[in-house]
């Protein structure tokens, strides 16, 4: 154990008293007072605008310097942080205390590469350099899970997928084995069983340092899995704390009981139609990878290999599958966004006949809801503009009648329709994504292509979202393409599911049945990967697998009739 001048050894490695914190005088945490004990993983758990980033933020004074004003005492060890010299700070970060952040696209820097940015934390706080930088590198990418972690070293944050970064991110934090290491939302951007792999090598860690962790997450299911004890925020305020399982058993707050019962429940809504909207046979997208000098072969990245699906009006079809599977660029092939062999028939049309200048009317019925809602919506147009731009590109209806088609879509997905004239980044992340089904919905397609349309909300917000889309699919008789890694979300929209690994399809069918009872190895680590059965699962253990992979879920009760028709294609 390390230690400083003036530190004092207790069973708390970090204590937060009265903590306030106020952004141009406006104060976003309240006397927050939290211990951290070591050894511990301690979740701080709440919806995005809780505070809880702000106060991990405090801890090693990373808040931005203009107009933040913070006061009361975070001690490490005795000492307290807020008071601490930034010599001292500097000799904590990345060292002693360590921070997984969120969005790793924007925590590494563009211009180093992955071998830099890593050796880099070792070079500062450790003096290792040349071969012993690289070989301490590549065990940590090793460790966190990175494939041909030697080819990686090279490599650019932007060639890297999200998971990759993320978990790049992790391997700096790890570095030089820390006492406290904060992960702000460290599995957002994972797949389930990244999730799981990270979790365990978290968990790990912990035990075999004696390292505390502290947690920040909306993800419940998770911090079930990981902690010890928690902590829920609500304005900037702790509501209720308490041991992990005491909390989960019998939460005391009414803030805690919602977000405990946020999870998406239910099934799937029934569907009205017998015939299909969608058939997709023997779909390839092959990339060519360059040719070794003097070789005639021509090797491919097989990103989607062979695929064939139907899909009925009305339903919903989940595709599942990790990072890199080819999720993501099946469905750029249907949109006919990317090049591809094999045939698309939407409706009465073979879309893979036609070429960009006659798939344009087409578009209209064929609409996308990407996941990230904030970097899909232009910041310089108004949310008018951003719902009313497909109306505009299409010709329909006057200026008045594009307008009143912006205010009636507005109040079908919940937004006031005086917010229209406000621009994206003055609404939450919950409402830029109902602005982006608005978007898609104003246009009345008969499919839309959902690519993880809720991996970036918290989990009330996730719910909340679900009903929409529920309620939406009944009323309009929308049909959907549902691109997920969050199984549980899936399981609560999707009829039939088709499991997909390295760009083939290794299994799919009802949902029902997949849920019930996962045939191919794949499908069932996934579904043991994402926590489906936290009741079975005690607080801070893992969920063993039963070796038959089967998730006992309940569906939703039998269906509203669908009201509307959709148009003809």
């Amino acid at each position: 154990m390390h230690s400083i001048p003036g530190a004092e050894m207790n069973d708390n490695l970090i204590e937060i008293r009265d903590l306030r914190v106020a952004f141009a005088g406006q104060e976003v945490v309240h006397g927050l007072n939290l211990d951290i004990r070591r050894g511990e993983c301690l979740a701080l758990v709440g919806e995005s605008g809780s505070g809880k980033s702000v106060t991990a933020h405090s801890i090693l004074r990373l808040l931005p310097g203009k107009n933040v004003s913070s006061s009361g005492a975070i001690r490490y060890n005795g000492v307290d942080l807020l008071h601490a010299s930034e010599q001292q700070m500097r000799g904590l970060r990345g060292n002693r205390i360590a921070m997984i952040f969120q969005e790793p696209m924007t925590s590494l820097n563009p211009l180093h590469t992955v071998e830099k940015q890593v050796s880099e934390v070792l070079e500062i706080h450790k003096g290792l350099k040349g071969r012993a930088a690289r070989e301490r590198t590549l065990e940590l990418l090793e460790l966190v899970g990175i494939r041909q972690p030697l080819q990686r070293l090279k490599a650019y944050p932007h060639q890297l997928s999200g998971g990759q970064r993320q978990r790049v991110m992790i391997a700096m934090a790890l570095a030089n084995e820390p006492e406290l290491l904060i992960a702000d939302e460290p599995t957002t951007a994972l797949d389930v069983t990244v999730q799981q792999k990270i979790l365990e090598l978290l968990i790990e860690l912990q035990q075999r340092l004696g390292m505390s962790l502290l947690l920040i997450s909306h993800d419940l299911n998770l911090v079930r899995r990981i902690a010890q004890r928690v902590c829920v925020m609500r304005h900037g305020e702790i509501v209720e704390q308490a041991d992990c399982e005491a909390l989960f058993r019998a939460p005391q707050h009414p803030y805690s009981r919602l977000l405990i019962e946020a999870e998406p429940s239910g099934g799937p809504v029934p569907s009205e139609y017998d015939h299909n909207l969608l058939e997709v046979d023997d779909l390839k997208v092959w990339f060519p990878l360059p040719k070794a000098l003097f070789s005639r072969q021509q090797d491919y990245i097989k990103a989607v290999d062979g695929v064939s699906f139907t899909l009925q009006r009305g339903k919903t079809l989940g595709i599942v599958g990790e990072s890199g599977s080819g999720k993501s660029t099946l469905g750029q092939a249907i949109l006919r966004l990317v090049e591809s062999e094999g045939n698309i028939r939407f409706g009465n049309k073979q879309l893979s006949l036609l070429n960009q200048r006659l798939m344009r009317p087409l578009r209209r019925q064929i609409q996308v809801v990407f996941q990230d809602p904030f970097g899909s919506l232009s910041p310089r147009m108004s949310v008018q503009q951003i719902i009313a731009e497909g109306l505009l590109t299409h010709g329909i209806g006057t200026e008045a009648e594009r307008e009143a088609a912006v205010i009636r879509v507005l109040e079908e997905v919940g937004l006031d329709p005086q917010s229209r004239h406000r621009y994206p980044h003055e609404f939450s992340g919950g409402q830029r994504q109902r602005i982006s089904i608005a978007r898609a919905l104003v246009l009345e397609p008969a499919l839309i292509l959902l690519d993880e349309p809720t991996s970036a909300l918290d989990r009330t917000v996730q719910k909340q979202v679900v009903e929409l889309l529920r309620q939406l699919q009944i009323r309009h008789g929308l049909t959907y393409l549902f691109i997920s890694h969050d199984l549980a979300v899936v399981h609560a929209l999707a009829h039939d599911l088709m499991v997909i690994k390295d760009g083939k399809v290794v299994e799919q069918g009802s949902s029902r049945e997949i849920f019930a009872a996962p045939k191919h190895p794949y499908t069932q680590e996934l579904l043991n990967a994402s926590g489906l059965k936290p009741d079975t699962k005690p607080c801070g253990s893992w969920l063993a697998s039963d070796g038959a992979g089967s998730v006992d879920i309940p569906f939703a009760d039998p269906p509203l009739s669908l009201a509307s028709q959709l148009p003809q294609v």
